[in-house]
């Protein structure tokens, strides 16, 4: 899955829910979010005003006080609260490391000395975390990588909620996807050195769990840390799950069958009532009829949610979307018609279908899920923003056969 949220200068800008923890609970997205150096980050630019559309309400930059000296921190603005945690306490040149240092082991140790140095700005910065969660607003945390000091307090916290250790060292390991881009920008900063260190910029999972087991070794677990060592209530945990987890989704799936369209057709219209009730032109009452269902049915699948054995709400794959996306090659599918049934539909019922959705479509072997809305409709392509889908092109002139070609947004998120 690509987690990245795609800022031309920000690289590694990451949000860290979605995961599913070892009891089946699920982290919250859009509350809490990993980066590299916000410093990059300039108002007036389309950065910016992606990073202000997130909702952001706290920054902790990690970094130590000379690097925000020298690179500059982020922007102030009205929305903002920020605090500067230096959790790195001995200073070392990555950059700077003969080609013989092996990565896993010598970055394992680095992390472990922040762990055993930081405590103070450690703390701090859990503690922020707890609450932003508690008052529900979203928080970034930051380096200058978004990799090391980024990536010890992320595995921190993703220990806390109970995530499994393996998904954690998945989650570090992400940052290889944007290792050509720092490496680059680390030379555009230093044109008048070498690179001596082959493994600048990689995460490699050999750091993650080497520091996991030598956090584990010494103090006997991540949360015995926390609590003993970094002296956070016996409750940090617990409450931290209570704000950034949600419960299993209530709802069961099933394939629709030719029984199911009536039903499809009634979620359509309602959905298309309540849209209009609310000033919204996309959907409109009577458009979309049981023939449309029936071809859907067998050029595709169209899927069910169902709380305890109510339709709570559907959608349409389709494998593949000329229309929207002209002549593809067989690597995507595409999500259309996602609704929900308001009187029936638990809340978050939207993104636990949208899951379940690219589950199916990962299992078909595909690497990307697709859908497109509305140009005009900015909120519902905020909303699929929020679940890691990323704005990818614009189709002015899409012919959706319902008689008049519209815009929309072409927006795709990778799944493995």
């Amino acid at each position: 899955m690509n987690r990245h949220i795609l800022f031309a200068r920000l690289h590694n800008f990451r949000d860290l829910g979605g995961y599913t923890t070892a009891d089946g609970r699920t982290v919250r997205r859009s509350r809490l979010y990993r980066a590299d150096s916000l410093g990059k980050l300039t108002p007036g630019t389309q950065d910016w005003d992606l990073f202000l559309s997130l909702g952001i309400r706290t920054v902790v930059d990690l970094r130590y006080p000379w690097e925000i000296d020298a690179k500059g921190r982020v922007p102030e603005h009205p929305s903002l609260t920020y605090h500067n945690q230096s959790i790195e306490h001995r200073p070392y040149d990555q950059a700077a490391l003969p080609p013989s240092v092996a990565p896993g082991p010598y970055l394992a140790a680095r992390y472990a000395e922040v762990a055993e140095d930081g405590t103070k700005e450690i703390r701090e910065t859990l503690r922020l975390i707890g609450a932003a969660a508690e008052s529900d607003t979203p928080l970034v945390f930051h380096c200058a990588s978004g990799k090391d000091r980024t990536g010890l307090v992320a595995a921190l916290v993703l220990s806390l909620l109970g995530v499994p250790e393996r998904t954690i060292t998945d989650d570090f390991t992400l940052t290889e996807r944007a290792t050509p881009l720092l490496v680059a920008d680390w030379r555009a900063d230093n044109p008048d050195r070498d690179l001596l260190w082959p493994a600048y910029g990689t995460a490699p999972a050999g750091i993650m769990t080497g520091f996991l087991s030598d956090l584990k070794s010494r103090y006997g677990s991540v949360e015995s840390y926390v609590t003993e060592t970094l002296g956070l209530p016996p409750t940090f945990a617990s409450a931290l799950r209570a704000h950034l987890l949600e419960p299993p989704s209530p709802l069961t799936f099933r394939r629709a069958t030719e029984t199911d369209i009536p039903t499809l057709v009634r979620l359509r219209d309602e959905a298309a009532h309540w849209q209009t009730a609310h000033g919204i032109d996309q959907w409109k009452p009577g458009q979309l009829t049981e023939p449309h269902f029936r071809t859907r049915l067998a050029e595709g699948e169209v899927w069910l949610a169902l709380l305890n054995d109510q339709v709570a709400g559907a959608w349409e794959l389709w494998w593949d979307d000329p229309a929207a996306w002209g002549p593809q090659p067989p690597t995507a599918a595409y999500i259309h018609r996602l609704m929900t049934d308001r009187r029936v539909a638990p809340p978050g019922a939207g993104r636990h279908m949208l899951a379940e959705a690219e589950r199916r479509i990962a299992a078909a072997g595909r690497p990307l899920s697709r859908l497109d809305c509305l140009s005009t409709n900015p909120r519902l392509r905020e909303y699929y923003q929020a679940a890691g889908y990323t704005v990818v092109g614009e189709q002015t002139a899409k012919d959706g056969g319902l008689g008049t070609p519209y815009a929309v947004t072409l927006l795709e998120k990778r799944l493995h």
